[in-house]
């Protein structure tokens, strides 16, 4: 079985941006949420800081969602080409 390795990438982005936002915005209401996730990522992701602000759940949504689709497509990518070995 191959996996469309254009569909887990828009998968993966929408999943892994989605999950970005909801951290932002509940970071929003709650600060402090999520505080040493958000620093780790404001670590790999330029632009983005690891502070309340919608600004930055934007940037972050964006950032995770190109990120989870590129890892996304390798992994697909990747599945595929070992599960055509065995």
């Amino acid at each position: 079985m191959k996996l469309s390795v254009r569909a887990f990438a828009i998968a993966s982005g929408l999943l892994m941006g989605g999950g970005m936002l909801v951290m932002g915005l509940v970071n929003l209401a709650s600060p402090g949420y999520g505080r040493a996730a958000m620093e780790v990522i404001a670590s790999v992701y330029p632009g983005y800081h690891a502070e309340a602000g919608i600004g930055n759940a934007i940037v972050g949504t964006l950032y995770a969602t190109v990120d989870g689709a590129i890892g996304g497509a390798v992994f697909a990518w990747l599945y595929n080409l070992l599960a055509g070995k065995g």
